[in-house]
């Protein structure tokens, strides 16, 4: 294994942390500023769309997708990236069409969308001219198991019927979300993973409802698009917008997590620095009993906890994205569970040690590092919990014994 960066990620690192340090810090207090003064809490403000053009006119652009649509970066290369676009986590990943959930979209009609489908939604996201989300989330059921998944898409004639009820949808309350891509049971009668498919919806379709915007410890998360409960009251569409066939909508979900979870992953690495950074700053900037808070020993047990944790934390992303690329997702599988059980806690354990050393400030609204957490802490639930991961990793790890065992 060999994670140097290659010439190519090196020449595109220079550019974003130019990118990072002429437009997007910058951009930061202006973002405070227009979320301050807006009327609608969940549109995204102006300065959003100022960085696209920006980073797209320097070619900062689709770097998450492989392949003929994307950039053609491997998850190595693009590894780095995103770590650094992680360091300014609610303007940097949407400046470059690099936020969720449009990439995990974009790659699902990248894999399994039909020509149609990807002239019709797959160009415009990729140029970044509208916004999409991806409805699996139910609140009725443990949408950790997603064979409970219990919204219905019924075959009528030439279209599908779709009913149900779907909460805590990603980018729901932008007003460019334009398109759902919603997952629902097709067959309830089949084998239990072929259930499931998945279907396009036009947000404008008769019978889709955005019912409401939904907080996430507080926070609407408008420069994100907001996450929202959305209502499908017998919503009908062409029977070309289904994805694929009926009964893939389990392993296209699985196909579209995996690149997800690693995402998240390397876009947290970023945040672990930063929070690292400012921590180490604030100690020493503050006086406590007569010396800077950075000469307490407790404080300095964090600061370098939190090296160690970030050290370990990039390189298994770093190794399951090197394993990715050379065997596939699901030769990656066990690392990818990894890395989506460690390293949200490690850097939610750095979060909390940061906000610790800035006292009161660490829970305001003048730094970034309260927020930060809530992201953070989120991410042990979306694209599955903890617990359903730590299941499936302990279940991988017995197999092999049980097989010596004869059980």
């Amino acid at each position: 294994m060999d994670f140097a960066f290659d010439a190519k990620t090196e020449e595109l690192r220079g550019r974003l942390l130019d990118f990072m340090d002429s437009h997007v810090h910058p951009a930061e207090p202006v973002l405070e500023e227009q979320l301050a003064a807006a009327s609608d809490p969940w549109s995204p403000p102006p300065i959003v769309e100022d960085l696209k053009k920006a980073a797209r006119e320097r070619g900062l652009w689709n770097f998450f997708l492989p392949g003929e649509h994307g950039a053609g970066l491997t998850n190595l290369q693009y590894a780095p990236l995103a770590e650094i676009t992680g360091r300014s986590i609610r303007l940097a990943p949407a400046a470059l069409n690099c936020a969720a959930p449009d990439t995990g979209n974009m790659e699902v009609l990248a894999m399994f969308g039909s020509d149609e489908q990807k002239k019709r939604w797959l160009e415009p996201l990729l140029a970044g001219e509208i916004r999409s989300a991806f409805a699996m989330t139910e609140p009725e059921v443990a949408s950790s198991d997603a064979r409970n998944i219990g919204t219905s898409i019924r075959r009528d004639g030439d279209e599908y019927v779709i009913t149900g009820r779907k909460w805590y949808i990603t980018g729901a309350m932008n007003p460019n979300c334009a398109i759902f891509i919603v997952m629902g049971k097709t067959d309830p009668d089949a084998a239990p993973h072929q259930q499931q498919s998945m279907i396009l919806v036009p947000r404008d379709t008769p019978g889709l409802t955005v019912k409401r915007g939904m907080s996430v410890f507080g926070y609407t998360d408008g420069d994100h698009g907001g996450h929202a409960e959305v209502l499908f009251d017998d919503v009908r569409v062409p029977a070309e917008n289904l994805i694929a066939a009926e009964g893939a909508g389990f392993a296209i979900a699985q196909a579209r997590l995996g690149p997800g979870r690693i995402h998240h992953c390397m876009r947290a690495i970023g945040m672990a620095e930063r929070a690292l950074e400012m921590m180490c700053r604030r100690t020493m900037s503050r006086e406590a009993f007569g010396k800077p808070i950075a000469e307490q020993g407790v404080v300095q047990d964090w600061i370098a906890e939190s090296r160690v944790r970030i050290e370990q934390q990039r390189l298994l992303v770093l190794k399951t994205a090197w394993l990715m690329d050379t065997v596939g997702n699901q030769g990656a599988h066990t690392e990818i569970q990894a890395i989506k059980i460690s390293t949200p806690s490690a850097v939610e354990w750095i979060l909390d040690k940061a906000i610790q050393a800035h006292g009161a400030g660490g829970v305001s609204q003048d730094f970034a590092l309260a927020e930060m957490w809530a992201g953070v802490r989120t991410l042990r639930l979306a694209d599955g919990p903890d617990e359903v991961h730590k299941r499936s990793l302990a279940r991988r790890e017995l197999k092999k014994y049980r097989t010596e065992a004869g059980r």
